[in-house]
């Protein structure tokens, strides 16, 4: 048992538990609040803020460098305006500046920004930042190994000043250039700059003479170079102080050198890009700024600086100015596929490939559907071909069976004239033998044979148009004139079934755009189909009349019989293919009229009368409508 002290004693510590875990939720664990700590980052660049070098380099480190919520960042410049200014009592002044601008407040990380600023900072380290991080950004090679050993927590990634690669390239660019100009100033940062040239050129005195313009007053340079000729090129790092004592950015004294010189112009700084320098052998620097960046980052997570592996040297690459390319002649063969090629207009590939790419998709869609299209009329006109052709047989055959059937009919229609030639002749030789002269009656038996032969030619040559397989026709047609041709055709048969045909034609002619021998050919079949019909039935119901009217559109022919008609439930199928009435029919003969029919852009029904019989109409269009309805025949 807890006695009444102990009890108070536990209720008190658990109390102040309580209020410590409180006041911690609501100000923040001090662990807490020390990684929330704002951290500042000193960018210590050697030259001064405009330089175009720093401008990139401030870019691209500023992009890299993540500054959070959790861990914010602040990011500060210095500009040590070097080499403009120097000296001792200057550099006294510059440390002094620093030391009492930072010393109550230092920053985390500590960044140079050149060779000059890295070697100030490095002779001023233990003064200035004792103990901090240093991260070396946009520095030579050459300025990194004149200040080895770096101490192990100052590292970075220096970038390679190959003048030697930059007037290989030139050469190599300009085959027939046998003069290489070199332009320095006198700063000491330009002396340095004439003393590397010096140094590589004796590897090309083979191949073309090197001259050195170092020292001059910028006019001069600007003269010399405005009087070179077609055989020289330009190599310059630029100048920051001239022989004159004026002051410049390496790129402002480029750029008023390229806007004379009559030879191309090389560099090796990629802020020259656009100054009318053909270009150079170069690393960017903001590309170096991005890798400060980076270094910055991890040491500011705190990334010892011993375990970072960084790479030896920034990248270079060939970069070249297009415009300037195309202004010197130089042969687009000779720039590499590594170049990095500025201002060149993209090829229209280039520029709109996604819109080609759609444009030639839909080209080729459309193309595909076209040959399919090609390819199905083709196939559909070889179908139409062929269902013609099935339909001239078909109809040929049909007109071969109507023979068939007329067989005696024609012989009796022939028989007749022949019968009364022989008669005429026998009568004239009779008349002959008599010896007398009787010239008169041999006139007429004359006429008469000859209007027996032309009867009997004229039977034959309508049965030889009816029966011979020919192309299909296309004129204007009377129905009226067709009408009557058929009368002919079956005059005999009529007579021979005992039957009557009763035509009767329109009082105008009714033209019609047709084939005349496959419109007979559809007549006759309804005139046999209708004394078919009212074979067997008395003589009071042997007629059949044909009739041709005009109407809106077109014309109407009808055949009227006086048969039983047609059974109800085969009017929808009198048209159809092996359909037929008859015990004997084929059920060819009304399919094939249809055929015929609406190959002539007309309609055929049948219905029955209203007494008795059939009544079966044909319908053609007058010829304008022809035209637009049914644009080509069988």
């Amino acid at each position: 048992m807890m006695t009444r002290v102990q009890l108070w004693a536990a209720s008190r510590t658990l109390c102040q538990a309580w209020l410590c875990a409180l006041l911690l939720g609501a100000l923040g664990h001090p662990a807490a609040l020390a990684s929330q700590r704002e951290l500042t980052v000193l960018v210590v660049y050697s030259s001064s803020r405009l330089l175009p070098a720093n401008i990139e380099g401030d870019r691209g480190f500023r992009q890299a460098v993540r500054s959070t919520t959790e861990r914010p960042v602040l990011i500060v410049d210095e500009y040590l305006d070097l080499p403009r200014l120097g000296g001792p009592a200057y550099e006294q002044t510059l440390r002094t500046y620093l030391h009492d601008k930072y010393a109550p407040s230092p920053p985390d990380v500590v960044v140079a920004a050149g060779d000059t600023a890295l070697v100030f900072l490095l002779a001023n380290r233990a003064q200035l930042f004792p103990g901090l991080p240093m991260v070396h950004m946009g520095v030579a090679a050459s300025a990194v190994r004149n200040a080895a050993p770096l101490p192990s927590d100052v590292l970075g990634v220096p970038y390679e000043l190959d003048f030697a690669a930059n007037i290989e390239e030139a050469l190599r660019l300009h085959p027939g250039a046998r003069r290489v100009v070199t332009v320095t100033g006198t700063s000491p940062v330009d002396r340095g700059f004439e003393s590397r040239l010096r140094q590589v050129a004796p590897r090309f005195a083979a191949r073309a003479a090197v001259e050195f313009l170092s020292g001059l007053p910028h006019a001069e340079v600007l003269k010399r170079v405005a009087a070179l000729d077609a055989n020289s090129i330009v190599f310059s790092p630029g100048y920051y102080k001239d022989g004159g004592g004026l002051t410049f950015s390496p790129r402002s004294s480029v750029e008023a050198m390229a806007a004379v010189a009559t030879a191309p112009l090389y560099g090796p700084f990629n802020p020259f890009i656009g100054t009318g320098v053909v270009g150079g052998v170069m690393a960017s620097f903001e590309a170096m700024g991005r890798q400060g960046g980076e270094i910055v980052n991890a040491l500011l997570g705190g990334t010892a600086p011993a375990s970072l592996s960084l790479p030896k040297a920034m990248p270079t690459a060939l970069n070249l100015d297009w415009r300037q390319v195309q202004r010197w002649g130089i042969d687009e063969r000779l720039v590499p596929d590594g170049a990095v090629v500025h201002f060149r207009e993209p090829t229209l590939w280039q520029a709109h490939r996604g819109e080609i790419l759609v444009a030639a998709a839909v080209f080729l869609l459309q193309a595909g559907l076209i040959g399919l299209l090609v390819f199905e009329r083709s196939r559909r006109l070889a179908a139409e071909r062929a269902t013609d052709q099935q339909r001239a047989d078909y109809a040929h055959a049909s007109r071969l069976a109507v023979a068939g059937e007329m067989t005696a009919s024609i012989a009796h229609e022939i028989n007749q004239p022949l019968g009364a030639i022989l008669s005429n002749a026998e009568t004239a030789e009779i008349l002959l033998e008599s010896g007398a002269d009787r010239r008169d009656e041999l006139r007429r038996i004359v006429a008469d044979i000859r209007r027996d032969d032309l009867r009997a030619s004229e039977v034959i040559r309508r049965l030889r148009a009816l029966l011979a397989r020919q192309e299909v026709q296309r004129e204007p047609i009377d129905l009226n004139d067709a009408v009557r041709d058929m009368e002919l055709l079956l005059r005999a048969e009529v007579q021979r079934r005992g039957m009557v045909l009763n035509i009767r034609p329109a009082p105008t002619a009714q033209t019609v755009i047709g084939d005349r021998i496959q419109i007979q050919q559809v007549l006759i079949n309804l005139v046999l189909n209708a004394m078919d019909a009212m074979a067997g039935l008395g003589d009071l119901r042997h007629s059949v009349e044909v009739t041709v009217q005009g109407q809106a559109g077109g014309s109407r022919v009808t055949v009227r019989d006086r048969g039983p008609g047609i059974p109800a439930a085969d009017l929808a199928k009198v048209f159809d293919s092996f359909f037929s009435t008859k015990r004997k029919g084929m059920g060819l003969g009304l399919s094939i009229a249809r055929t015929l029919v609406e190959a002539h852009g007309g309609r055929i029904g049948a219905e029955n009368g209203v007494d008795d019989g059939a009544v079966f109409q044909i319908e053609f269009p007058s010829p304008g409508a022809t035209l637009q309805s049914n644009g080509s025949m069988p």
